[in-house]
């Protein structure tokens, strides 16, 4: 599989291996033209270090999954794990013996290279996506903004789009989901810090749905959904996007 990764590498993103370590001939780098960053590492690997049994070597693909959702459901499936040799947080080691179908790691592949593309090519590639978002009323008075006015600008989120949908969880003493908005604009050149907040960038939202303040509780969002800490945009479930879109 890897020889046909390769060739499917240079045929479907029009870029060719780079192999940066002469000590480590059979480690393979694929950028982005553009922007050079790394979308995918294919070496191989002993299985003992990645905790396979036996030691003989293996090939296998490094990829990054910047959703965290996302993230953390793959690498629960079998031949996926946490990153051999990178940040285990956002890449991924996809075994590529054929413990993991072909068309899965082609598929992987597409969001490794969209999560490490310029970005322009990402807005261009990706589809909208649904966010959870946290407002701390210690700071700022959302409730009283949104009384007053269905559009405010809100601090710009890391990986946020315009054309996206956040969820806005109101932290304590609420400690629930309030509303649903819509991204109509981002990137829009702000610069505040103080001790508790520093802000690069703001976006602008659309209030699109009020939520009742019981609804989606922090203790119901750990309960039924997963979700036990909202420190900053993170995606949704698909079964909380049922619910709050239903």
């Amino acid at each position: 599989m890897r020889d046909k990764l390769n060739g499917y590498i240079q045929d479907q993103y029009g870029v060719t291996p780079e192999f940066p370590w002469p000590k480590y001939n059979s480690h393979a780098v694929y950028r982005h033209n553009g922007n050079k960053k790394w979308f995918a590492l294919i070496m191989d690997v002993g299985r003992d270090k990645l905790g396979l049994p036996g030691s003989s070597p293996i090939s296998v693909i490094n990829l990054k999954i910047d959703d965290i959702i996302l993230h953390d459901i793959v690498i629960k499936e079998t031949g996926i794990m946490p990153a051999y040799h990178m940040n285990k947080q956002h890449w991924i080691t996809v075994l590529l013996d054929g413990t993991v179908p072909e068309d899965k790691v082609k598929d992987l592949l597409a969001i490794s290279y969209n999560a490490t593309a310029p970005k322009r090519r990402k807005k261009a590639i990706r589809d909208p996506k649904e966010w959870i978002i946290p407002a701390n009323p210690k700071f700022y008075d959302v409730e009283a903004a949104f009384a007053e006015n269905d559009i405010i600008t809100w601090k710009q989120g890391a990986g946020i789009l315009q054309g996206d949908t956040v969820f806005m969880y109101v932290a304590a003493p609420v400690s629930a989901i309030l509303y649903k908005c819509r991204v109509l604009e981002t990137d829009i050149p702000y610069d505040y810090q103080d001790k508790n907040l520093t802000i690069t960038a703001l976006m602008k939202i659309e209030l699109l749905k009020c939520y009742d303040r019981d609804a989606f509780t922090f203790s119901v969002l750990g309960d039924e959904y997963g979700i036990y800490a909202i420190r900053g945009p993170r995606g949704v479930p698909f079964s909380l996007s049922e619910a709050l879109n239903g």
